[in-house]
């Protein structure tokens, strides 16, 4: 299958844009209360902060 890659809109990157600060501002909150962040790292979800479950891992 041949694809063309694009460059996306101008509306397209500041869509983009603007929903990674707001992922950030989300995740900064969370830091500054002291709350957890569940992320999607290498195919998996991480719990990240100080408070965070313990999840033990599956074995492949």
């Amino acid at each position: 299958m041949n694809t063309v890659r694009k460059q996306p809109s101008e509306q397209s990157r500041i869509i983009l844009a603007s929903l990674k600060e707001a992922v950030g501002n989300a995740l900064d909150k969370k830091r500054r209360l002291g709350q957890y962040a569940v992320v999607w790292e290498n195919g998996e979800l991480v719990y990240k902060g100080e408070d965070a479950p313990k999840v033990e891992r599956k074995q492949k």
